[in-house]
């Protein structure tokens, strides 16, 4: 009875399923891609330090003038070509909003992260998904088809797949009349950014998120570059929808973290070490590993399959990220942790695949 106030549609919508966030606190958690350290000491000594109490009284600042000048000028580009929105999430809906609404249909990978087939449900984007080859590499000769634009994150979640800056250029140059949106969530974490080729090409947006590298989940921050045209259109979007998205606290705080050069660094190397650690032991015992440039791997057990496996680590209290989706329904996706919880969740399967034997 209550859904006769609902518009028409919206039953029909299929939501985002995120990552389980459990209350306990005893839980090894690598199920949702978030960074096992602390954020940085410049952006947490900000919060216990600065007295926000007239910030918190008046709005933000709804240009986010000084912390589009830090990304800007970490990434040698002008403010003019910097974005920020509430999250990543945010500011990939706004680029759905903007640039994907026309005739032909968007195109992503068929394997990709699926918040994007619920932008296009939302926005009533048609859409195209583009089949991943067996390893799961992205096969560029199939982007080249009349379309409303490409989006294909880099590296590619779930698989942690990447493709270099010379591949990402063909892709450009195969839709030179459509926005091409890099969503470089994990770039931090391996291979190189397509920020680097922004200025060359009009049709590029790249998309960062301080979700992962920066250690800031809790935040609810991302940004988006490329050339002014296009922060333009975006502006547009925000504008019409949310004049001050990035509260004066955020603002603050994301400045701080982006400045801190030098943490940052230290940050992804000690992840990028583990990570490589790991990849090399799970292949040892058994478990086939999808090539990762990303802050997790995808994996898939030998025995008793990956949707048992699963079951055993969270009797171990060790959550991991299962997804019962075709082609991927034989892999889990594992966050990568610190070395102690990396540890402890190589000695459980083992141990499980030892009680199979």
């Amino acid at each position: 009875m209550s859904k006769i106030f609902w518009s028409p549609g919206l039953e029909q919508l299929e939501p985002y399923t995120p990552g389980e966030q459990p209350e306990s606190k005893t839980l090894i958690k690598l199920n949702t891609n978030e960074n096992p350290y602390p954020a940085s000491p410049q952006a947490l000594g900000l919060l216990k330090q600065y007295d926000f109490s007239d910030a918190l009284r008046r709005y933000p600042d709804p240009e986010s003038r000084e912390l589009r000048r830090a990304i800007a000028d970490k990434h040698k580009l002008t403010p003019e070509q910097v974005f920020v929105g509430n999250g990543s999430d945010e500011v990939l809906a706004l680029s759905f909003y903007s640039f994907f609404r026309r005739r032909e249909p968007l195109l992503f990978p068929d394997i990709t992260y699926s918040f994007y087939p619920v932008y296009c449900q939302l926005f009533d984007i048609e859409s195209r998904k583009i089949p991943l080859a067996r390893d799961f590499s992205v096969q560029l000769q199939d982007y080249s088809a009349p379309a409303a634009g490409v989006i294909i994150p880099n590296p590619n979640a779930p698989t942690g797949r990447y493709l270099p800056l010379d591949e990402i250029e063909a892709l450009l140059e195969c839709q030179p009349q459509r926005v091409v949106i890099v969503d470089e969530a994990y770039i931090d974490f391996g291979g190189d950014s397509a920020i680097t080729l922004i200025n060359r090409y009009p049709n590029l947006l790249v998309i960062h998120t301080l979700s992962k590298s920066y250690a800031l989940a809790g935040l609810r921050l991302g940004f988006a570059m490329g050339q002014k045209h296009l922060i333009q259109g975006l502006l547009r979007a925000k504008n019409s929808f949310n004049s001050y998205p990035i509260d004066a606290v955020a603002q603050r705080v994301a400045t701080a973290a982006i400045r801190d050069t030098a943490w940052h660094a230290d940050n992804c190397g000690k992840v990028i070490a583990t990570r490589k650690r790991c990849e090399q032991t799970l292949a040892e015992i058994g478990f086939e590993v999808v090539p990762s440039q990303a802050n997790f791997l995808l994996v898939k057990p030998p025995q008793p399959g990956a949707e048992a496996f699963n079951q055993a680590l969270r009797k171990r209290d060790i959550l991991v990220r299962y997804f019962n989706q075709p082609r991927i329904s034989e892999y889990l996706r594992i966050s990568i942790g610190t070395d102690a919880e990396m540890d402890q969740l190589i000695r459980n399967c083992k141990e499980i695949l030892a009680s199979q034997s």
